[in-house]
C-alpha cells in the first residue's frame, strides 16, 4: 500500500482472496460478536480456504490463549490451528523478553492468554508486587476482573520497573452491545501512576511483526471493523486492508477518517473477500461514481445521487469526503446521504 494520502477506496479485478496469499482476520466484530458467528462469515471464510488462501486470526484480546481461540472458532465451523492464531499477548510477551533477563519474574494484570504467552518466553508469570517483579503486562482480563489487581499494579510501577500493555483498545464488541476493553483499564492505572506502558497490539509495530513472523505471508490483507486498530495497523504496516461494517465502525466514522483511518477496500461483510471490488471512478461534471450512484462534496455536505447497493454508495461517499479533506479527517455533513444507504 503506497504511503501517499488515499482519496478513494480501491477497486480489485481480481477477488481478494485470490490476490493476496494470507487474510489477516481480527476476530471480534469480524469473525464473532459476543461468542456467536457473525452471518455469512463461516461460509465466506470456507469459501476463501478452499480457494488457497490462508486464514490467520490476529486480535487485541489478550484474554483467551491461542489453543482457546482456535477451538472457539472450530465450534462455530472454522477449522483452526492454534497456530494460526496470533493474540496481542504473544506480541506483548515478545516485547517484555527483549528487555528483561531470561526467566525474569513479571507481574501479569490479566488473564490466562498472558500467562501462557509469557510463559512460552521462558518467563516466569507471578501475581503480587511483592514478588520482585522485572516487569508489569497488562491485558484485558474479563468483565469480572477484580479492581485490586489495577492496585496491585500501581504498587510495582512506583518502584520504576517497566510496564508492558497488551493494547489500548478502549472498547470491546460484545453480544449485549459495546463494553470496556483493556484501554479504559490501562487509563486506571495510567492516572494512579502517572507512568507510560510500552504498548505491544494493533496498531502498533509489535503486532505486525508478530503477525508476519508467525504466518510468513508475503501478501498478507489485513481484514477488520476498527477503523484504529486493524486500518491504522495495515498503515503502519504498509500492508493492505478491507474493512467490514459487521463491528464498530460505521459510515460516518468512515467517512471522517483521517489518511492512516482510511481502508484500502470497503465491503459489507466477509463476502467481500471473495469478490473482486468495483471502482471508484471520476463522474462527468464532478464528484465520483461507484455502480449506480454518484456523490459529490456541496457547500458543507456531502450529496448523494443514483441508486444501487449501499457498498457502492458508501464507497462514492469516501471518495467525495476523502478528497475534500485531503490529509485531515473530512467535516462535511454525510448523515442525509448515509441515510439513504441505510447507513
Amino acid at each position: 500500500m503506497s504511503r501517499s494520502v488515499r482519496t478513494k477506496p480501491e477497486g480489485s479485478g481480481q477477488a481478494l482472496s485470490e490476490a493476496y496469499d494470507t487474510a489477516l482476520l481480527d476476530l471480534d466484530g469480524v469473525v464473532y460478536a459476543g461468542g456467536k458467528a457473525i452471518v455469512h462469515a463461516v461460509e465466506s471464510l470456507a469459501t476463501a480456504r478452499a480457494g488457497g488462501m490462508h486464514l490467520a486470526y490476529v486480535t487485541n484480546n489478550a484474554l483467551r490463549t491461542p489453543d482457546t481461540v482456535a477451538a472457539h472458532l472450530t465450534e462455530l465451523g472454522i477449522p483452526t490451528e492454534a497456530g494460526d492464531v496470533i493474540t496481542s499477548a504473544q506480541a506483548v510477551a515478545r516485547l517484555v523478553s527483549e528487555q528483561v533477563p531470561p526467566g525474569a519474574r513479571v507481574l501479569v494484570i490479566g488473564g490466562e492468554g498472558l500467562r501462557v504467552a509469557l510463559s512460552e518466553r521462558g518467563l516466569t508469570p507471578v501475581e503480587s508486587a511483592d514478588d520482585d517483579p522485572a516487569a508489569v503486562v497488562q491485558g484485558y482480563g474479563g468483565p469480572d476482573f477484580p479492581w485490586g489487581r489495577f492496585a496491585e499494579a500501581s504498587y510495582a510501577i512506583a518502584r520504576g520497573i517497566p510496564w508492558f500493555a497488551s493494547n489500548t483498545d478502549l472498547t470491546i464488541p460484545s453480544g449485549r452491545g459495546i463494553a470496556p476493553g483493556n484501554g479504559a483499564a490501562v487509563e486506571v492505572v495510567r492516572i494512579a501512576t502517572g507512568a507510560e506502558p510500552q504498548v505491544a497490539g494493533k496498531p502498533l509495530p509489535p503486532m505486525h511483526r508478530e503477525t508476519i513472523l508467525r504466518t510468513g505471508a508475503r501478501r498478507p490483507l489485513v481484514v477488520g471493523d476498527r477503523l484504529d486498530t486493524d486500518i491504522e495497523g495495515a498503515f503502519n504496516g504498509g500492508v493492505d486492508s478491507l474493512l467490514v461494517l459487521t463491528g464498530v465502525t460505521d459510515g460516518a466514522q468512515l467517512l471522517a477518517a483521517p489518511p492512516q483511518h482510511r481502508p484500502t477496500f470497503v465491503d459489507a461483510d466477509l463476502r467481500g473477500m471473495l469478490t473482486g471490488q468495483p471502482e471508484v471512478v471520476a463522474a462527468d461534471g464532478g464528484g465520483f461514481r461507484c455502480g449506480g450512484w454518484t456523490a459529490t462534496a456541496a457547500g458543507e455536505r456531502l450529496e448523494l445521487d443514483g441508486e444501487g447497493t449501499a457498498a457502492d454508495g458508501l464507497r462514492a461517499l469516501c471518495a467525495a469526503a476523502w478528497t475534500a479533506a485531503g490529509d485531515e479527517g473530512c467535516r462535511l455533513d454525510g448523515g442525509k446521504a448515509l441515510a439513504r444507504l441505510g447507513l
